[in-house]
């Protein structure tokens, strides 16, 4: 058996020393898998499409819009409140009593709301997510936009 397990490695040796694309493109790989599965596993909110997030909207989840205020005025999502993402740094006390709803946030494209979601996770809300493609998505899919 000691002999078996010599002989593999010595082949394995051989074979990387004749294959080292080979080998250094298996190792590169194995590194990016591990560190895309470490990244989604410390990410601790979701981005959703926008039919689920109507389906969590019809059963209560609490719609935030983390845009400026004016942006929100002239066309949100309905039935959204308007949190601008730096009342969300400052603790999000206006929505507090929300933390254990699901809470989607949305911006323009997804990016801010993704970091929203993130503090919002911070801050303790256990169901923190992220509209994927924020209102342009939405807008995309053909929902309505009110505005005011």
């Amino acid at each position: 058996m000691t002999r078996l397990k010599s002989l593999n490695i010595q082949q394995f040796f051989e074979f990387a020393s004749n294959h080292p694309a080979y080998v250094g493109g298996a190792v590169l790989m194995v590194l990016l898998v591990a560190g895309y599965e470490l990244r989604a596993s410390r990410s601790s909110f979701a981005s959703i499409a926008s039919s689920e997030a109507v389906r969590l909207m019809n059963q209560g989840a609490l719609l935030i819009d983390v845009r400026r205020r004016e942006d929100f005025e002239a066309g949100h999502i309905a039935g959204a409140r308007s949190v601008p993402g730096d009342t969300i740094a400052d603790g999000a006390r206006s929505i507090e009593r929300f933390k254990d709803k699901a809470v989607i946030a949305y911006c323009d494209s997804g990016v801010t709301a993704a970091a929203a979601a993130r503090q919002l996770t911070r801050l303790g809300f256990k169901h923190a997510l992220n509209l994927r493609g924020g209102l342009a998505g939405w807008r995309q899919d053909n929902l309505p936009v009110v505005k005011g």
